[in-house]
């Protein structure tokens, strides 16, 4: 069995969800203790446990300390099984991230599947559901993988009550993959997602930010208003190059303005232009797993977080795969091993 110290590191839910998906592909049993140490509320919430029971039922698997609050769990895992599964995290609590655990484990089935999870898909907490569809899927894709996703019902914390499904269908991985070149930038657009909040916050979101990215405002700017079960708003910003899209987030609070949240995008955006980097770091956390068990690879990222390096550790107990981050001028480089 293998053992994880849940505290080391950026100790958070990232520990929890790779371990699990690791746990399910390659047979070996894991035991997390110290789940969420470092967390103002430590143990499992609802989106880690919805994961957790998620991943036994994929593979057949029995656990160990599958409560709200454990502090301590254990995996058994089985076989993996294609299927259709449906799974709900009863709370704003985010269904991308229970998505991110399961799907690396219904890629090597044998068969297709389809996976749809209720939850929040729009929470400060995680990427939103959007990145999932256009970022980490077409990612996927690239390194040969079949998926296709589709957001039903917006999520926003803290009601929640949003949908996102996937259709999943292992590949044939592709050669070690060299990502150090995002390539030309082909466009920017700004979106702002408004729901059950006055238009005219969405109005000032998007002068601020295309003011201070230099974008036509009715050319390269849109407003959606999908319904949800409460209130919420993000402001979206895209960054469309030869490699792929890069997407970044702000979502508006309570007692900040629609200035202020847009001057957050603009600072994110801004950064990462500046870097030269091909892949951003909610990317590049997503990727080093399915490189990892594939054929490895190279790309370029922003300065890797804790988070990051944490991630990097753990998958490294699982596969053997070194996983090295290095200084590369103004981006760094993660190279999969």
């Amino acid at each position: 069995m293998i053992e994880i110290d849940g505290s080391f590191g950026e100790g958070g839910g990232q520990v929890v969800r790779t371990s699990l998906s690791l746990s399910a592909i390659t047979g070996e049993p894991v035991r997390i203790t110290n789940v969420r140490a470092n967390r103002s509320k430590p143990g499992l919430l609802r989106q880690h446990l919805t994961a957790l029971n998620a991943i036994a039922e994929i593979c057949g698997g029995r656990c160990v300390g599958a409560e709200l609050g454990s502090s301590e769990i254990s995996l058994y895992p089985g076989s993996i099984k294609p299927g259709e599964y449906a799974f709900s995290v009863g709370s704003a609590g985010s269904a991308n991230l229970v998505l991110q655990t399961v799907l690396p484990v219904l890629l090597h089935a044998k068969a297709p599947s389809k996976v749809t999870v209720q939850g929040g898909t729009h929470n400060p907490a995680s990427p939103p559901a959007d990145f999932l569809l256009e970022c980490f899927l077409p990612a996927l894709k690239k390194l040969g993988h079949q998926a296709e996703g589709n957001l039903s019902a917006y999520g926003f914390y803290p009601a929640g009550g949003g949908e996102l499904s996937v259709d999943v269908c292992g590949g044939a991985p592709s050669d070690r993959v060299d990502w150090r070149e995002r390539g030309p930038e082909l466009s920017r657009q700004l979106e702002v997602v408004l729901s059950n909040i006055p238009g005219d916050v969405a109005k000032r979101e998007l002068k601020t930010a295309s003011e201070g990215l230099d974008m036509d405002l009715d050319a390269n700017c849109k407003f959606s208003y999908p319904k949800s079960a409460g209130p919420g708003n993000a402001l979206i910003g895209r960054l469309n190059y030869a490699l792929g899209t890069v997407m970044f987030v702000e979502f508006g609070e309570k007692g900040v303005t629609a200035e202020q949240v847009a001057k957050r995008l603009v600072k994110q955006m801004k950064s990462f232009i500046a870097s030269g980097a091909a892949v951003d770091h909610h990317l590049a956390d997503q990727l080093m797993l399915p490189l990892a068990l594939a054929k490895g690879g190279v790309f370029t990222t922003t300065r890797p977080s804790m988070h990051s390096r944490t991630n990097a550790d753990v998958i490294h107990r699982f596969t053997g795969k070194a996983i090295r981050f290095e200084e590369a001028g103004a981006a760094w480089l993660c190279d999969v091993d």
